[in-house]
């Protein structure tokens, strides 16, 4: 179902679709910057470590790439899933990360994530930029690798090599998120008792969106970045 929004101001062409099958409604304990944060990295993480990982509690999760928008929601619903967490940052992003609910945290600067012997469960790969072999060796028999973000051509290169990889119990996965109600009700019930809480680098002005553009691409932004609009004026 589509709502349409009208602006008499605006051209019949310009009518704005709103798909009401992908809405819900706003916490009241949730501020609207921290609303228009929310949708698309959590349900990324959630569907990642849900329907492509099927978490199950206990279980050894690895996140690579801990401190971004859907890193950081990853860590904490993770956390929700009652799983003993390893996430890989870098230096300056290592106590967020273990602020939000990593158990353990390594500083890819320092340590490399596949050196030692220690198998996970489930992978979640938020940056592409890991060895898929190096990835599927660091799996359990049955064990799941999710790739949720990276280069085109990264994503390219898990979809395309990932199924022969996928061969036998250990899987190599790809997931596209898809937007949907349910996701998004369930995820805010979630932060309405502040289980989850997005995590907001920095805000900029309608103005400086080229700017906050270029400063999300950058991939080294703490948590989302938020165009806040002014309500004065």
């Amino acid at each position: 179902m589509k709502a349409v929004v009208y602006n008499k101001k605006a051209k019949p062409d310009r009518l704005v679709y709103c798909d009401v099958e992908k809405q819900a409604p706003k916490p009241a304990g949730l501020s609207f910057e921290e609303a228009a944060a929310m949708p698309m990295a959590s349900m990324t993480a959630l569907q990642a470590l849900r329907n492509k990982g099927n978490i199950r509690e206990g279980q050894e999760v690895l996140i690579l790439g801990s401190s971004g928008g859907v890193g950081s929601m990853t860590i904490q619903l993770a956390r929700h899933f009652g799983v003993v967490i390893t996430a890989v940052c870098s230096t300056r992003n290592v106590e967020q990360t273990r602020s939000l609910g990593a158990d353990r945290v390594i500083d890819y600067t320092k340590e490399n994530f596949a050196a030692g012997d220690r198998k996970y469960d489930l992978i979640v790969a938020v940056n592409g930029n890991y060895s898929l072999l190096k990835c599927r060796k660091a799996l359990k028999p049955d064990g799941r690798y999710v790739m949720v973000g990276g280069a085109l051509s990264q994503i390219f290169k898990a979809i395309v090599i990932g199924k022969p990889l996928s061969l036998g119990r250990r899987k190599m996965l790809f997931l596209a998120a898809k937007t949907n109600s349910d996701d998004l009700k369930y995820l805010l019930n979630l932060a309405s008792h502040g289980i989850i809480r997005p995590a907001i680098d920095r805000f900029f002005t309608p103005e400086t969106t080229a700017e906050a553009m270029q400063y999300a691409a950058g991939g080294h932004a703490q948590g989302k970045v938020v165009i806040k609009w002014s309500t004065t004026g």
